[in-house]
């Protein structure tokens, strides 16, 4: 028999579990599994419907090296890996001199298949497959348990790994208990199988702090000391406590100064109704995070009042109002003074830590402040000239993309159409000025006035937005915004823009609408403009350009934020399609309902030609559009207004809010909703960078670090000392 007969016999003999078999299955192995596996590569991937981790499969004749350079035993020919040199040598876990032998080779035997002692290649490779699937933790605590390879958990083999966990030499537990003869049978000769096993694992725990809770509870009426609750939850659920919870644990259940006197918690004295709600809440943070997410709509700094959470949660019966009156005293330990939840508060509850993901991957990465108290003055100043920055590069982005179209609106606003003005009308429609423009001056015509256009541009938005996230910021409280400070946010930002807004609007009209009438042997330019108007003609029609750019920006910046929220997904995050749809719809509104003071704007900062009337301020132009071109001349180009100012403001908003995201540099204030999502923390974020640990490897230290601390099956490190 050849030697690729002989491991594949061997192989196959490793699929005994049936579970394993479906799992190697899934994973593309079919009735041939040997074939399938070690000689092509798996993704464990969203798109095998398997995994959504993204670890590749680790290609066996990468793996045959590195195991033979920790396999230090040798039988017949065949390199073996012994426990010491699986746990030890090739995971880098327990290195310390004294470690705890028992606890390697049991952590060793989830990849010893046949719980011979030693780890063949085969099964090496097999573990790595494991290690791959997404009940990884599950799969291989039924493998640290099942000790005789009988796919199958016996009542005295779950005795035996849980009384090596250090819970029980803590507290003790009744194997003879009722819920162990409901798992195991009366006689407790009954096996469990791998979905049997994976409830009692999951319902063991809670059932060893009901034990707890009657061992303390002497008298029997369902109350123990705040030092007893305090012992149990650090010993029995100790894998449910982050530091700030363990520490605050007799202050919580009443037993301090700062404790909290519940209906039916007396000082220093816990309940049977408050310990399981206690544990129910520690237990359900899951759910407490998806509420506080939906609810948050992708703004993390939001913080909500008790109503709002109680409110919230009126569809999820399984959560009480008791347990939420708990996590509500938590987090006013956490922050004394302050009745809400917020989500530091989640983090310093929940062990499985939460980590802020953004939408997209981050170029740079900068954390300018740690703490929000550590901003001061000079951190605003950073902040802002940060955001001037991008606000400056969108600013030009979006007036580039839209340019042809101002140009097309601004002829369209400047053409006199009856009274003022002795002559053929230039333009028909707007698609008839477009065409004109091409015929006669070139596409480069369509462009005309860009440069200064450009060169304003950006100091222009660059202020709009860094103006109206300022006032945004100095209105939000508890990462909350009432619609009145939204609306006083844009129009400030409306206002402080036009200073840079007005000299560039009347340079770019004059070069747009040059091309009209040009006069024989001049040619107008920036210079000749400006030269022609002065710095103070610079500012002509500059009451026409308030009466413009403050309702803009008060109607705009409120509609993008609250079309963000509409737009947003189910976790709160807004995609690049959504950004754009978002500041394109806002921008409809805006740019339409303001024409009328931009075609004023648009007379009184046009160069009148030899025949044309003349304006003498915002009311007189008002007054004589009404009277010689009728109500609707006020109206003109608004089609082409919300055609250019819609996508101008979608292309600024979304190069801004991704220049954001990409060039990340965290000042500890305000972050752009929608940009980032709260999520717990997994295995994979915790994968190894050891070169050796390939495919599955990566995650097999924190697969057995989750065990423990998923399931509380903390196994010593040291030998004990007699």
């Amino acid at each position: 028999m050849s030697q690729l007969q002989n491991e594949k016999a061997s192989f196959d003999h490793l699929l005994t579990s049936s579970r394993r078999r479906e799992l190697f299955q899934n994973l593309g192995g079919g009735s041939d599994v040997f074939s399938a596996l070690p000689f092509r590569t798996a993704k464990c991937n969203a798109e095998t419907a398997i995994s959504q981790r993204s670890i590749p499969r680790a290609n066996p004749d990468h793996l045959r090296p590195i195991f033979d350079r920790f396999a230090s035993k040798e039988i017949k020919g065949k390199r073996l890996m012994t426990p010491e040199d699986f746990i030890r040598g090739y995971l880098g876990l327990y290195t310390e001199e004294n470690y705890n032998k028992e606890t390697v080779r049991l952590l060793a035997s989830a990849a010893d298949t046949t719980k011979d002692g030693d780890i063949s290649f085969e099964e090496f490779c097999a573990f790595e497959a494991l290690l791959c699937s997404p009940d990884a933790l599950y799969l291989t605590a039924f493998e640290l348990f099942d000790r005789n390879a009988s796919d199958t958990i016996s009542c005295d083999e779950f005795e035996a790994v849980i009384r090596h966990t250090q819970p029980l030499h803590d507290q003790d537990f009744d194997f003879n208990s009722e819920f162990i003869k409901r798992y195991f049978g009366a006689d407790k000769k009954r096996n469990v199988n791998y979905h049997s096993f994976c409830q009692l694992l999951h319902d063991f725990y809670e059932e060893q702090g009901i034990q707890a809770f009657k061992k303390y509870d002497k008298n029997g009426n369902g109350t123990i000391s705040s030092l007893d609750f305090q012992q149990i939850m650090t010993t029995v659920k100790g894998h449910l406590l982050t530091d700030f919870v363990r520490h605050n644990l007799i202050a919580v259940s009443g037993g301090g100064a700062s404790g909290h006197k519940f209906s039916d918690t007396r000082s220093g004295i816990v309940t049977f109704p408050y310990y399981a709600a206690f544990n129910s809440l520690l237990a359900k943070m899951e759910l407490i995070k998806r509420v506080y997410v939906s609810n948050a709509r992708g703004n993390l700094d939001i913080e909500m009042t008790k109503e709002e959470f109680l409110h919230a949660i009126q569809s999820y019966t399984q959560v009480t109002p008791y347990e939420v009156e708990i996590l509500f005293h938590l987090s006013e330990l956490n922050h004394p003074g302050r009745k809400t939840l917020s989500l530091k508060d989640i983090q310093a509850i929940d062990p499985e830590r939460l980590k802020r993901v953004s939408q997209m991957d981050r170029l740079i990465n900068i954390k300018a402040v740690h703490h929000k108290d550590e901003r001061g003055i000079g951190t605003a100043f950073l902040e802002s000239g940060y955001r001037f920055l991008l606000g400056s590069i969108a600013g030009a982005c979006g007036a580039t993309a839209v340019y042809p179209i101002d140009l097309v609106k601004t002829r369209m606003q400047n053409q006199r159409t009856s009274g003022s003005f002795v002559g053929e009308v230039m333009y028909k429609n707007s698609l008839d000025c477009f065409k004109k423009v091409v015929k006669f001056e070139g596409l480069l015509g369509l462009y005309r006035g860009l440069l200064p256009q450009i060169v304003g541009v950006a100091p222009e938005k660059a202020i709009k937005l860094t103006m109206n996230d300022f006032m945004r910021d100095k209105f939000t409280t508890d990462g909350k915004i009432p619609l009145y400070g939204e609306i006083i946010a844009g129009g400030t930002g409306g206002m402080c823009q036009v200073v840079f807004t007005n000299p560039l609007e009347i340079v770019k009209i004059r070069l747009q609408t040059a091309g009209e009438v040009q006069q024989a042997g001049k040619k107008i330019g920036v210079m000749s403009v400006l030269k022609e108007l002065g710095f103070l003609g610079l500012y002509k029609g500059s009451r026409a350009c308030f009466l413009r750019d403050i309702p803009f920006s008060a109607i705009y910046f409120p509609a993008y934020a609250h079309a963000k929220l509409a737009t947003a997904d189910e976790d709160g995050m807004n995609s690049p399609g959504s950004l754009f749809c978002s500041a394109f719809i806002a921008g409809v509104p805006a740019a339409g309902l303001v024409t009328p003071a931009d075609v004023i704007k648009t007379r009184l900062q046009v160069a009148a030609r030899a025949g044309q009337t003349t304006y003498n301020g915002v009311i007189d132009c008002a007054r004589k559009l009404l009277k010689e071109e009728g109500p609707m001349s006020l109206w003109k180009g608004t089609a082409a207004r919300v055609c250019r100012s819609s996508p101008q403001f979608a292309v600024t908003l979304l190069t801004y809010e991704v220049l954001q995201r990409l060039f990340y540099v965290d000042f500890a204030g305000s972050r752009p909703t929608g940009s980032e999502l709260a999520t717990t923390k997994t295995i994979q974020d915790e994968s190894s960078t050891n070169p050796d640990h390939v495919g599955g490897y990566k995650l097999a230290a924190a697969t057995f670090s989750g065990i423990e601390h998923k399931f509380g099956l903390f196994l010593p490190r040291f030998e004990t000392t007699k």
